[in-house]
């Protein structure tokens, strides 16, 4: 019997606790089913704390419930992973768990975040320094900005090291406790898990298409005018010259302010952009694939796939089936 520990913090997002807790327990809820193959129970999940009466909290902070862990902290040191749920954005993990979570990797326990917040307490513990991390898209700055030597990245679902493991969060989360299931005890058993749960057993590509990218505004100085310029012309061809002309100025400078402020080229922002619109012209009107290619830039369907493959790991149909409106299906 496989022993899970998830250590818990004071103001720890309920939905977070509830996932590795639902994945694991129903594992071994359904091993009634398999009892001649693997024995009596695939896990043994405890939750651990620090014996506080501690409040668990749901979106926006609200405050939903309070409990008191059955186990302390200490009770994960005999577990064979331990899962971090994560603290509260405001707070720091106490030094007790971060020593019992560079102890506990020292002898070779898995060790698991769920969400940003389990993923700042293992950045924390030193246990993701030099390494990729993942963690959910509208955290990656603040994880980027508070552990430098953490390689975050928002692209993917979750990230295995083999010791260490980190998850983009929401149902990222249950991706990566399904895959823990896969490694134990096999991919009929995960499956098993996944169908009861009504969730895909192993999803395809990452967050890239759940991401919402904001709008240019006052942090884009004085590229903010030409941005606008250029997403009112998306379907139409436009080059380098056309933008600095803009701009009025030469197509060095404008690359190198485009650069400075966002990271990236004039045309490859252009590309995004023209991604965004499809992705908004795909999830509310009937319009063919063929037609949001023209209206969007691109050209051909066949182009608007490969930028599709590459920006966002799907393809423009399954992203429709995925993301329609009801609404644009009536």
């Amino acid at each position: 019997m496989h022993r899970v520990a998830v250590l818990v913090f004071d103001r720890i997002h309920s939905f977070d606790l509830s996932l590795p807790l639902q994945v694991f327990s129903t594992a071994h809820s359904l091993e009634k089913e398999r009892g001649e193959v693997f024995g009596s129970r695939l896990y043994d999940v405890r939750v651990c704390g620090d014996g506080r009466n501690l409040t668990a909290t749901g979106v926006g902070d609200i405050e939903m419930y309070q409990h008191t862990p059955p186990y302390p902290l200490a009770e994960a040191s005999d577990a064979d992973t331990i899962v971090a749920i994560g603290v509260a954005r405001r707070q720091e993990p106490p030094a007790e768990a971060l020593g019992l979570l560079r102890d506990a990797h020292q002898r070779g326990v898995r060790i698991a975040a769920v969400s940003s917040g389990g993923t700042r307490v293992l950045a924390a513990a030193g246990l993701l320094d030099g390494r990729r991390a993942a963690t959910h898209w509208s955290r990656r700055h603040v994880i980027a900005s508070r552990y430098p030597q953490v390689q975050v990245d928002t692209d993917v679902l979750f990230i295995d090291h083999g010791d260490v493991l980190t998850s983009a969060g929401g149902a990222g989360s249950i991706d990566m406790c399904l895959h823990m299931v896969r490694q134990d005890f096999g991919s009929a058993v995960a499956a098993n898990v996944a169908r009861h749960m009504v969730v895909a057993p192993e999803r395809d590509g990452g967050q890239a298409p759940y991401t919402v990218h904001p709008e240019p505004g006052d942090a884009h100085g004085s590229l903010g005018p030409v941005m606008h310029w250029l997403r009112q012309r998306l379907g139409e061809p436009v080059a380098l010259a056309d933008i600095a002309s803009q701009l009025g100025t030469s197509v060095r400078t404008l690359n190198r302010r485009f650069r400075d402020q966002t990271g990236t080229t004039p045309l490859q922002w252009l590309v995004l952009q023209r991604v965004h619109r499809a992705q908004e012209l795909l999830e509310t009107t009937d319009l063919s694939i063929e037609a949001i290619s023209r209206q969007c830039g691109f050209g051909t369907s066949v182009a608007m796939r490969q930028h599709f493959a590459k920006h966002l790991k799907t393809s423009p149909t399954a992203y429709r089936r995925t993301f329609r409106s009801r609404h644009a299906c009536d």
